[in-house]
């Protein structure tokens, strides 16, 4: 395993310990919206300063940018990008999926991605170059030739909801072709199952790049293609993303285009 990968593993499974403790004893949340619909708690904001300091600890001057607010300068060639809960408001009703996201970039470029499902003890690791693992197991996206049969993976826009109609759109075009749609409320979860090959595509508009960087990573290296809504192939800060084998995305993004 990759030294910087190794790092990250050790980071996120500290945070998964934090999490499922504080998920077993549930009534001791403390709870606040971040936005309409968008909860944060203490637990998230503990996770990601434990990620952080944990990182630091062999790599002091590396760069940080955390959803909850763990912004830390350093050498911007080295920055982690992290989720410490993502499926946050899975984690305050009770619902058993969500997931720590890790990612590094390395001058701009994903190098090195994490994301460990910390209930069922499922780790998905990648390396630029080395491929996608699950639990140390090489993992390889599925090889659907279409959208037909597809099980795909997505999220409606809880956040903006005055985008449901066009959500709701496209939705139902891609509905009529696949085999069915799952939502489960994790992002970085959705990508590792796609890299695992457990689902065949996911897409999502309204998306952060902590969401998704570590699995962008992961469906690459599981020989996925990774796409914005557009076709283009930088969706992390585009706000919108495509992800799956070639020819499932390139159905996707037709029928996302209208």
């Amino acid at each position: 395993m990759h030294p910087m990968l190794n790092i990250a593993v050790r980071a996120a499974r500290a945070a998964g310990t934090l999490i499922v403790r504080a998920y077993e004893n549930g009534g001791d949340l403390q709870t606040e919206f971040k936005s309409a619909n968008d909860y944060v708690t203490s637990v998230d904001k503990e996770a990601e300063k434990l990620i952080i300091s944990k990182i630091q600890q062999s790599y002091p001057t590396h760069s940080f940018v955390g959803e909850e607010g763990g912004a830390v300068a350093g050498d911007n060639e080295y920055q982690w990008i992290i989720d410490p809960l993502d499926g946050t408001t899975n984690f305050v009703r009770g619902i058993p999926h969500f997931a720590v996201s890790i990612a590094l970039l390395h001058k701009g470029r994903l190098d090195q991605a994490v994301v460990f499902d910390p209930l069922r003890g499922e780790l998905f690791t990648a390396s630029k170059g080395a491929g996608a693992q699950l639990n140390g197991y090489r993992i390889r996206c599925s090889q659907k030739r279409d959208l037909s049969g597809t099980v795909l993976a997505t999220a409606f826009p809880f956040k903006a909801k005055s985008a449901t109609a066009t959500s709701l759109d496209s939705f139902g075009r891609i509905f009529q072709q696949c085999g069915d749609v799952r939502r489960t409320g994790s992002a970085a979860l959705d990508m590792a199952y796609v890299a695992a090959g457990r689902f065949d595509g996911y897409w999502e508009a309204g998306i952060q790049a902590w969401d998704i960087a570590a699995g962008e990573l992961l469906v690459r290296e599981a020989g996925g293609l990774v796409t914005d809504f557009s076709g283009g192939n930088d969706p992390m800060f585009k706000g919108n993303i495509v992800c799956g084998s070639g020819k499932v995305v390139q159905g996707l993004v037709r029928e996302l285009k209208g």
